[in-house]
């Protein structure tokens, strides 16, 4: 099955697994002792956050690192920006005719 990233930050867990990412590198046993869930359960989660490609699994000895990949949420702050300029004309139309119509009480009332 193909992931993508919004896939990949639908989930709660996912999503705090990356921001723990964010901030140090991290082996797979150490992300799995910062949750209160299993570690099988936070193994898949780490499965499809690689399958995304939002993290890479790097092998040191005989441990395995887990390093946040970043650049792949642009995809999720592409598609919000297009709509938030959406919203942002239609806010501004708004705007726009909610002064016209004060503009037009202000006029009846005098």
């Amino acid at each position: 099955m193909r992931r993508d990233v919004f896939q990949a930050i639908a989930d709660p867990n996912r999503r705090a697994i990356l921001a723990l990412l964010a901030t140090q590198l991290l082996t797979l046993n150490g992300i799995a002792e910062k949750f209160d869930i299993s570690r099988p359960a936070v193994s898949k989660h780490i499965k499809i956050l690689e399958q995304c490609g939002l993290i890479d699994i790097k092998q040191q000895g005989r441990e395995r690192y887990c390093e946040v990949r970043m650049e792949k949420l642009n995809e999720v702050s592409d598609w919000v920006e297009k709509y938030r300029k959406i919203w942002e004309e239609k806010l501004d139309a708004l705007e726009n005719y909610l002064t016209q119509l004060q503009a037009k009480e202000k006029k009846n009332v005098k």
